[in-house]
């Protein structure tokens, strides 16, 4: 993988291509984007959200937002492996942080199950039903369909992998 590919996995560009409804607070709040982030206004965004001027934001390629500019992005933390096999992660725009799916064929069949990055990453709304969508199911099951699960074991899977993920991030924060 190179660092400064920022053009969308196939797989990726198709789940995006899906609209995603939010329902007035009874939905999926995600702003997919067209593209990644350019590098340079990543690490703007990054230093910002951090308050430490000194990072890159080059462990990030951020794809898509919640409706109040937090960011989902893939964070490039497994060395030698390609971006569709990097974690997921959201950056909220209160502080929020989490690891959302292992992978992109996980975060596919969360998409799938009816829940996005947001709603993921955040522990205010557990009791919220999520409404699978059979469109973004259709795209899981072409890219992923060995992965299939229910966006609970998404979840766990990911906390369980990256348990130390809002301390990491926090540690960069000035």
């Amino acid at each position: 993988m190179t660092t400064d590919d920022r053009q969308f996995p196939a797989a990726l560009a198709a789940a995006m291509a899906v609209p995603f409804e939010y329902d007035a607070g009874d939905g999926v709040d995600f702003e997919p984007f067209a593209a990644f982030l350019p590098a340079e206004e990543t690490t703007d965004w990054f230093r910002a959200w951090t308050g430490n001027g000194e990072l890159s934001g080059d462990d990030f390629r951020v794809f898509g937002q919640d409706g109040s500019g937090g960011y989902a992005a893939f964070w490039l933390i497994r060395p030698n492996q390609a971006l569709v096999d990097q974690p997921v992660v959201f950056l909220g725009s209160e502080g929020e942080t989490g690891v959302v799916a292992r992978d992109l064929g996980d975060f596919l069949w969360l998409l799938a199950d009816g829940l996005g990055p947001w709603e993921t990453a955040t522990p205010y709304d557990r009791d919220r039903v999520p409404r699978p969508n059979q469109e973004l199911a259709v795209v899981a099951e072409r890219f992923a369909p060995g992965q299939r699960r229910s966006a609970a074991a998404v979840i766990e899977l990911a906390t369980r992998e990256f348990l130390d993920f809002d301390d990491t991030i926090m540690e960069l924060c000035r």
